[in-house]
């Protein structure tokens, strides 16, 4: 499997919309496994994002599904930046 755990930082006051962008129900990403997103109760503008998927290539192949890329570009002009990016190994767990 292939894990990744990242923080986005939204622009202030825009981490809520930036939420709501991330969870919309997108089309069926084959895959995946795990998708979460979660605030940072530390952070007013920071987002933690920790995924599980088959494989990095199923990963890879999620962000070229146009539902995907429509969110995405919906979402970039509310990111301030990324901060944190690791790639992980999941070897089982809940809902896996």
């Amino acid at each position: 499997m292939y894990g990744l755990i990242s923080k986005f930082r939204a622009h202030p006051g825009k981490r809520e919309e930036l939420m709501a962008l991330m969870t919309e129900e997108t089309p069926p990403m084959r895959g995946c496994r795990s998708y979460i997103v979660a605030r940072d109760p530390a952070d007013a503008d920071g987002i933690w994002i920790t995924e599980a998927w088959d494989s990095a290539d199923s990963h890879k192949a999620s962000l070229q599904i146009q539902g995907v890329k429509d969110v995405i570009a919906r979402a970039m002009p509310l990111i301030a930046g990324f901060e944190v990016r690791h790639e992980t190994e999941p070897v089982g767990g809940v809902g896996l």
